[in-house]
């Protein structure tokens, strides 16, 4: 008697095909996510000032954020300021505003730890940590959603607590990690809101009795409460640098495809391209609309203000246009972005020149970090450098090494699930690489920094734990799981010694000249 083939499983219907259900293992899913945020901070907590010194930018965004906490706008600095300031002498602030090139957000999220902890470098770089912490928590939430397994959402999460550009800027005060963390955020919100979409048209078939939508449009769904959300953080972003402006257009388009697909998922046929507009109308107005507003209202001190640079622009103008139609201080604000926009494309930018200019071209294969740091000549004994040698002290904004050259590969990986297996999670990491990489290439007349690329690492890693999933397989793989997890473990162990070994060269710890050219792998390092 011949063995017969066991029958093929029930095809789905369109109902379970769209329905995205709760994960069964929700509390384990917030314990790994608090685990891996805790293990995050715990590693960019300890010698937060450290070293004690306005390094890099922050003698612009630090200085900045203190004067936003006594006036509510920026006011100039004299050269001499930086010293003072670590001795303690913060008075000596000049009356003058100052030209400033950035939103005021990321400045004010600086001053929140100024405001409890003194301008100290533990108060002007609390706010980064706390931001950069919450930078792994999201990521490892938005993993584990796409994903469907908190296994690999919290590899994602630890392979960014052991990134060492994510680890160096939630320790420095500039404003990139403000702009990653709410980019993030709002793409976690976007991938929450396309759950959220499924289900509702899943509810509306079942509701209605019906096994598809049988050609018709479906549900308008025009309030979506995590569209909206991501709008809010869209606008925060924005309020923290202007190239949030190129991954909040490519996302909204992206949401957009996902909408058009899950109405012909449900049996919308040819009317669900007809949710380019229905459907994005109401997309325009929670993200692009919404984002505005909430921009605007990141500079309510300037505008609160009387002596902020450009602020009497409208008064001294008011034949103009601007200040006929939309009053003196939305006039003033316009002129003034104005001015900023002239500064990142006039000649003086275009013509300056940097020893740490870093190619976009060359970020993903880490050809040229930024030394944000560098004391050569520490004496012997220097904070527990006890050799006989004179040390170094040394902050370098490099990412693990290990971590971007595999993610590479993983990027590559996932452009071809992504549009040859056309599996949709691969889509993200994709689009957002590319929506904050490939912008930087028309800028290449004017000097741009490696450090710029924290916006684009969590979506590498993103990409990284995604291929890691694929290799460790589903709960049915047997043998082959276990082989997975093998590789896929011991991964995250070489991220992690990674990490370890160039540690002090991100931390600012002193090591001796020796030690710290064992680090220095190449010579575009230096």
């Amino acid at each position: 008697m011949g063995l017969t083939a066991p029958p093929p499983p029930p095809e789905k219907t369109t109902i379970e095909r769209l329905r995205v259900p709760p994960m069964a293992d929700r509390l384990t899913g917030w314990l790994v996510t608090i685990a891996v945020t805790a293990i995050a901070f715990v590693l960019r907590a300890v010698h937060l000032g450290r070293p004690n010194s306005l390094i890099f930018d922050e003698t612009y965004y630090a200085k900045d954020a203190y004067s936003l906490l006594r006036f509510g706008y920026e006011r100039s600095w004299p050269d001499d300021a930086n010293a003072k300031i670590i001795a303690g002498n913060l008075d000596v602030m000049k009356d003058s505003a100052a030209f400033i090139v950035h939103p005021q957000l990321g400045k004010w999220l600086i001053a929140f730890g100024e405001h409890f902890f003194g301008m100290t470098s533990v108060g002007w770089r609390i706010g980064p940590l706390i931001v950069g912490t919450l930078l792994v928590l999201v990521l490892t939430r938005l993993v584990r959603r796409v994903s469907r397994s908190t296994l690999i959402g919290g590899i994602a999460g630890l392979l960014l607590a052991f990134d060492g550009l994510a680890f160096v800027m939630s320790r420095v005060a500039l404003l990139d990690i403000f702009l990653a963390f709410f980019a993030l955020a709002a793409v976690a919100c976007l991938a929450a809101d396309r759950d959220w979409f499924r289900n509702r048209l899943a509810d509306h078939l079942e509701r209605n009795g019906l096994l598809d939508l049988g050609g018709r449009f479906g549900p308008a769904l025009i309030l979506r409460p995590w569209r909206i959300a991501a709008g809010l953080c869209f606008g925060l972003a924005l309020g923290s640098k202007w190239s949030a402006l190129y991954v909040l257009a490519a996302f909204a388009l992206l949401s957009l495809a996902w909408d058009v697909g899950a109405r012909r998922l449900a049996g919308a046929g040819v009317r669900s391209y007809t949710a380019i507009l229905r459907d994005g109308i109401p997309a325009f107005v929670s993200l692009v609309l919404l984002s505005a507003v909430v921009y605007l209202s990141t500079w309510f001190s300037w505008l609160a203000s009387t002596g902020g640079y450009d602020r009497d622009w409208g008064s001294k103008h008011p034949d103009a246009w601007t200040s006929r139609f939309l009053g003196d201080g939305l006039a003033s604000l316009i002129q003034y972005h104005k001015d900023i926009w002239g500064f990142h494309t006039g000649d003086y930018i275009n013509h300056a020149t940097h020893s740490y200019d870093a190619k976009p071209i060359g970020w993903l294969l880490v050809v040229r970090p930024l030394s944000m740091y560098y004391q050569g000549d520490l004496p012997a004994g220097t904070d527990g450098c006890t050799t006989g040698d004179k040390c170094v002290g040394a902050v370098l904004a490099i990412g693990t090494p290990v971590l971007w050259w595999a993610g590479v590969i993983a990027l590559i990986a996932a452009v071809i699930l992504w549009v040859g297996a056309r599996d949709w999670r691969f889509g993200i990491p994709v689009v957002g690489v590319l929506s904050v990489w490939l912008p930087w290439f028309s800028y290449d007349s004017r000097p741009v920094f490696y450090f710029y690329a924290i916006a684009l690492i969590p979506f590498t890693v993103m990409a990284v734990a995604l291929c890691l999933g694929k290799v460790i397989g589903d709960a049915r793989a047997g043998d082959r799981r276990l082989l997975g997890g093998v590789l896929a473990g011991a991964f995250v162990a070489l991220v992690a010694a990674n990490f370890a070994w160039l540690y002090p060269i991100l931390s600012g710890q002193p090591i001796t000249y020796a030690q710290w050219q064992a680090r220095m792998w190449f010579r575009s390092w230096i």
